[in-house]
């Protein structure tokens, strides 16, 4: 029984074992195979990896064609001391490069302990920095986040950019490339030359590039003169320049500024001390203030004018297009250096801003409209509406009458009229209101030694943006009587033989060839024989216009544009036809198509200022590139338009326009010589002065933008006088005369004929003597006794000429005028005048040879005696 159950048993297991070792081999070969399979797939998987990490190394950027240095590099203005006064910058240019020795230790190690703690240490990456990195990857999906050393990322912000990658793969690709490249990088370039890189790449917030240019926005100083704490406040910002801004989220960056501490004083890189100080530095209200301080964004009006003039020189000496002139004025780093000098400028701004200079009983401060409103209306049409429709909304003829006088007013005014023309099936497109003060200047100095511009004021009022108008280099206003020196009475002394002691009588005359005639801008009636002298002094526009015909309209043109003036008209065709031209006799009244700016008529004074040396006016003297090498070297153009004694004497005339004629409101109140002349347009639209001292030239502008007739008080020659009172106080200038100049000759003439004086006649005259001394180039002095002076002794009587029979007793000596045969009406000399019945009749009441005087001596008058005129003595003219 048993044996017979071991039997069965073993024939169990037999049948058993069989299948179940045929099992094991099976499986044993499956196991093999499979093993095999892994390990083909794996080497063929090895095999793909090291092909597509050799594809993605091969689409990397060649190490020895990139450029790590950051290109975009803000442009700097200068002022004539070399001081930064603006700097010109897009959002990918707002950069100032420092080299590292300028950047304090202790912002280069806040930099280093929160973005690179090993940065002296690894190859370029960081393998400790990638293991944590790549955990985080792999657990999170975001590959964006740590193991980027310094080196990576001026790598990706000079190379790669930010940004740009839409999947993960292509990050981690980029990633890789990186890698690969910080280790190259650094086989080509130590350390220092990355770090120097890196800190003048990296944006900080406000739209600030590099250390520098973030140390002047929020500090206000240069980088090298940061403490630790506001180190670490740069440094706190790079991870997130909106997050971690120190004016808006100050408190944000206090947190990570704290992270910086700690990390700089766990390194050893600080003391406990420092590390105490620092944090507890009140850095934020110094940022906050800082702030408060900035200007106005806008730019200067001298930085507007200066903007244009190398934009300008940029395409016409260099060869630029527009756009390429403006890429490079604001990202390529150039230095400019300007003739600002910026003590002068401050003192402009501040007197235009000052109110009270306008508070004059003829001066009213009223703001002007400029509208544009557009709306759309259900039927898809495209209304405009303008300042126009605002004025004849209120009831105005046109909107060169419409000023308010605050500008709420004026907005209220705008919102009624919106209202009165908005339906509500109406859309609006866009609106845009201005409100600009009147009446405006404008104002400019120059250097007349070299042309300097050393200040500009285009504007009265808040600037309200860059580039906008510039009232002293873009509007271009009719001159008036400022006109009257530089377009007649230079030529009329340097070629066409007249002095200033020619006279022509102020009587009635039209221009010549028409019935138009010129009119004085007083209403006295007419002052008769005058000199060119007193013609300056006083602005006699008859005497001008007639000089003008002596010199010829031509030649006075001619003169102006040796002076710099461009905006003169030869000849032009307006599109009805008519022809404009600017050579004509109305020129010497500043009578022009177009105007002039307010620079070019100042410019054209510096001439005069100048020994009759013009100098063309430039804004600033050279700009260098962004390595230091000279692009454009500005030295001003320089020529001799009239003779030294010409300006001289012109000088001297223009003495007296100050001191005694149109321009006494402009006199200094220190014995600093000055010159100048006035200038007052037709309906008293324009009121200028334009004067000089020794030193410098100034120009001022006062009227509307748009024509208006109004009286200004004397606001712009007070103003002139108050600015360079305080421009010869701040540069401590010597008060002195104009120099001297030689070959001047001076005589005694007589103002009513300009030749000599003869002393017992021409101090005879009955409104006083005549008798004046006079200058002139050597050469051109009178020789000619005076002529228009007449003595005649009259009968008491009968007012006639005394016969030989008319008592001693009853007879006096007068003196009487004679005008020129050409002279017409009635002037302030004709009750002067000779009569016409004196030259045939004599008294009529003693006609008898027995009437004796009271001595019972006949009464026979002696022949007439003639005094001499002192005859002219050449000298050199001495200090004005």
């Amino acid at each position: 029984m048993n044996f017979n159950e071991n039997e069965t048993s073993r024939k169990i297991k037999s049948l058993v074992s069989k299948p179940t070792k045929y099992k094991k081999k099976c499986g044993l070969w499956i196991f093999r195979i499979v093993f095999i399979l892994i390990v083909a797939i794996g080497v063929s998987a090895i095999g793909c990896g090291l092909g597509v990490f050799h594809g993605i190394l091969s689409s990397a950027p060649d190490i020895d064609e990139i450029n790590v240095l950051p290109s975009g590099f803000s442009s700097i203005i200068y002022n004539q001391q070399e001081v930064e006064i603006q700097k010109l910058s897009n959002y990918e240019s707002n950069r100032e490069e420092v080299s590292l020795n300028q950047v304090p230790v202790d912002l280069q190690n806040a930099f280093i302990a929160i973005e690179d703690s090993r940065f002296y240490e690894h190859n370029g990456i960081d393998l400790k920095g990638i293991i944590r990195a790549g955990f985080l990857g792999l657990t999170s999906g975001d590959f964006s986040q740590g193991a980027s050393t310094i080196t990576q990322q001026l790598l990706k912000n000079n190379v790669f950019g930010v940004g740009g990658e839409d999947s993960t793969m292509e990050r981690i690709e980029r990633k890789i490339q990186e890698q690969y490249l910080a280790i190259e990088l650094e086989k080509r370039i130590t350390k220092k030359e990355i770090l120097e890189a890196y800190l003048n790449t990296i944006n900080l917030g406000e739209g600030t590039l590099g250390v520098q240019s973030a140390s002047k926005t929020y500090f206000d100083k240069e980088v090298a003169e940061l403490n630790l704490s506001e180190c670490a406040v740069l440094a706190a910002i790079t991870q997130n320049p909106t997050k971690y801004n120190p004016i808006t989220n100050p408190n944000n960056n206090a947190t990570r500024r704290a992270i910086v501490l700690q990390y700089m004083l766990d390194d050893g890189m600080i003391t406990e001390e420092e590390y105490t100080e620092a944090i507890t530095d009140d850095v934020y209200t110094r940022i906050q203030e800082v702030n408060q301080k900035k200007s106005s964004t806008s730019y200067s009006y001298f930085v507007d004018a200066l903007i244009k003039e190398v934009v300008t020189d940029l395409e016409e000496k260099l060869g630029y297009n527009e756009t390429q002139a403006y890429n490079a004025l604001y990202s390529d780093g150039l230095q400019i250096y300007s003739t600002q000098d910026t003590g002068i400028q401050n003192i402009c701004d501040n007197e235009f801003k000052n109110e009270d200079n306008f508070k004059t009983s003829s001066f009213s401060s009223v703001y002007a409209l400029s509208y544009q409103f557009s709306v759309l209306t259900a039927k898809g049409e495209t209304i405009n509406y303008s300042e126009t429709d605002v004025a004849r909304f209120l009831g105005y003829a046109s909107s060169d009458e419409m000023f308010f006088t605050t500008k709420k007013e004026g907005r209220k005014a705008v919102k009624n009229f919106r209202k009165s023309v908005m339906k509500e099936d109406y859309t609006i497109l866009g609106e845009n209101i201005s409100l600009t003060l009147e009446p405006q200047l404008s104002y400019s100095m120059i250097d007349q030694s070299n042309g300097y511009v050393v200040a500009l004021v285009g504007g009265r009022g808040q600037k309200s943006g860059n580039l906008t108008l510039n009232r002293a280099t873009d509007t271009t206003k009719q001159p008036g009587s400022t006109f009257k020196v530089l377009s007649t009475f230079v030529p009329a002394l340097d070629t066409a033989g007249i002095t200033l002691g020619t006279v022509y009588d102020d009587c009635p005359y039209n221009y010549e060839n028409s019935s138009k005639p010129v009119n004085n801008y007083y209403s006295s009636g007419y002052r008769g024989l005058n000199t060119v002298r007193d013609a300056i002094r006083d602005s006699m526009n008859i005497i001008t216009a007639k000089c003008m015909a002596d010199v010829t309209p031509q030649v006075g043109y001619d003169y102006l544009l040796n002076m710099g003036f461009t905006t003169l008209v030869e000849k032009e065709v307006g599109s009805d036809g008519t022809v404009y031209s600017d050579i004509q006799q109305s020129l010497c009244l500043g009578g022009i198509t177009k105007g002039v700016t307010n620079l070019e008529l100042t410019a054209g004074y510096t001439t005069i200022a100048n020994k009759g040396t013009y100098n063309k006016p430039i804004l600033y003297t050279k700009i260098l590139d962004h390595d230091g090498n000279v692009l454009i070297d500005n030295t001003s153009e320089s020529k001799q338009v009239m003779k030294e004694s010409t300006a001289w004497l012109l000088t001297n005339a223009m003495k007296d326009v100050v001191s005694s004629g149109t321009g006494t409101a402009a006199r200094l109140s220190t014995p600093m010589a000055v010159a100048g002349k006035t200038g007052t347009t037709s309906n008293d639209y324009d009121h200028w002065f334009v004067g000089f001292t020794p030193y410098y030239t100034a120009g001022i502008w006062c009227g509307y933008d748009s024509n208006r007739t109004f009286l200004t008080g004397g606001v712009e020659k007070h103003l002139w006088a108050k600015i360079m009172n305080e421009v010869n106080e701040y540069q401590g200038l010597t008060a002195k005369d104009f120099d001297a100049c030689k070959g001047i000759t001076s005589c005694s003439i007589c103002r009513k004929c300009g030749k000599l004086a003869v002393k017992d006649l021409c101090s005879k005259d009955p409104r006083g003597t005549m008798i004046r001394t006079e200058y002139y180039a050597s050469g051109t002095e009178p020789t000619e006794k005076c002529d228009c002076h007449t003595k005649v002794k009259i009968c008491k009587d009968s007012g006639l000429p005394a016969s030989e029979y008319c008592p001693q007793s009853h007879t006096e000596t007068k003196v009487y005028i004679t005008r020129p045969k050409d002279s017409k009406g009635t002037t302030a000399d004709s009750k002067y005048e000779l009569p016409e019945d004196f030259q045939d009749q004599t008294c009529n009441v003693h006609t008898t040879n027995s009437l004796l005087n009271e001595n019972n001596i006949k009464t026979v008058d002696a022949p007439p005696t003639t005094t001499q005129a002192p005859q002219p003595t050449t000298q050199q003219a001495p200090q004005q």
